[in-house]
């Protein structure tokens, strides 16, 4: 009964707070950012986010291989402005990240 009425409380003490609504809004636009970067290069990456007091403090983007069919300098660009757009703020910090395997080379 005791575990019941914290749940309860604890999830009336996040909705008032906006917590969940923040939290959806977020995965939305990281899905929207996978899917322009995924039309935009042919390749869809996996996108995180974190907010601290409402502010877009950083958002990495992790490609699973790297990307040669353009320059660093214009990936960096497109990301730039996907998440720009989809996340309606610029954050702090983009990361932008691939993922190299243990036989792959570049």
């Amino acid at each position: 009964m005791f575990r019941a009425a914290v749940i309860v409380v604890l999830a009336l003490a996040l909705s008032a707070c906006d917590v969940v609504a923040v939290v959806k809004d977020g995965m939305r636009q990281a899905a929207a950012v996978e899917g322009d970067l995924e039309q935009s290069t042919g390749v869809k990456p996996q996108v995180g986010f974190n907010w601290h007091n409402g502010r877009l403090t950083s958002v990495t983007v992790l490609f699973p291989k790297p990307y040669a069919a353009k320059p660093l300098g214009d990936l960096a660009g497109l990301v730039r402005a996907a998440v720009t757009r989809e996340f309606k703020q610029t954050p702090d910090a983009i990361v932008l990240s691939f993922t190299l395997d243990k036989e792959s080379s570049i």
